[in-house]
């Protein structure tokens, strides 16, 4: 039961495609500070790339996989046919086969049977409850607010370092005090290469979250999130989304 929360909570997530989406505005106010014509070429070069990558991501349909983790142990998986739909937005279709929620276990006897009931319960209510407040959090990072960028530029919480063909931003107190948001772009294509978010719920080490998405590309070199791992430290629960399958509308 606890692994169907958390399960249901990821699917609202949506974080891959609305990183897409927020990151050309990102990167624009990330060059704001310090401006110079090259980097004002780079952020159109950048914002062109992404538009184009979108469009491109829209004619395939793909697998996503989801896998739920409690302590270490898978407790649910599933998976779902996507595409675009006309409204632009991703429609999902469960696959058949999936894996059914698992049940809770039969309780035996009477008193202590119901007691066992109510507990369990009230845990599944209270790690539902917490995911929520984790989704909440994560939505506060994706996609990115080009205004916080430009407050963290200003406060000198905001870095842009070359490494490896990869050029990553990395924004500190983002959201929260000790947080942070780094997004990698390859610096030859201007393709998304990863993103990561580290931040807390309430208190920093008792409740840690972390976001890792990691991009790929596929044949024709467009772009797609590859795998997204949630880890919610103080539940013990981690989730994992894998996409792959990518066929091409119409083939």
């Amino acid at each position: 039961m606890k692994a169907r929360a958390t399960t249901s909570t990821s699917r609202r997530l949506h974080v891959t495609r609305a990183i897409l989406a927020g990151c050309c505005c990102v990167w624009a106010a990330a060059v704001t500070f310090g401006q110079t014509p090259p980097a004002a070429e780079r952020i159109a070069a950048i914002k062109e790339s992404l538009a184009k990558n979108q469009a491109a991501l829209k004619q395939y349909s793909w697998i996503e996989t989801t896998q739920t983790s409690l302590k270490g142990e898978v407790k649910k998986t599933e998976q779902k046919q996507c595409s675009y739909g006309a409204d632009g937005k991703v429609q999902k279709t469960p696959m058949p086969g999936a894996a059914p929620p698992q049940a809770a276990p039969a309780s035996g006897g009477r008193g202590g049977g119901r007691l066992k009931q109510k507990v369990v319960q009230n845990k599944v209510e209270e790690t539902k409850e917490y995911m929520e407040q984790v989704a909440a959090l994560v939505q506060a990072y994706v996609p990115p607010d080009p205004q916080k960028i430009q407050a963290a530029g200003a406060a000198g919480n905001l870095s842009v370092q070359p490494s490896a063909g990869v050029t990553t931003m990395t924004v500190k107190n983002y959201q929260k005090a000790g947080d942070s948001l780094a997004i990698g772009l390859d610096s030859t294509a201007n393709t998304m290469r990863n993103v990561q978010v580290s931040s807390y719920v309430e208190k920093p080490k008792d409740d840690d979250v972390t976001l890792n998405v990691t991009f790929a590309n596929l044949e024709d070199g467009t772009s797609y999130p590859q795998k997204s791992v949630l880890v919610v430290a103080a539940k013990k629960i981690q989730v994992v989304v894998t996409n792959s399958g990518y066929k091409k509308n119409g083939t």
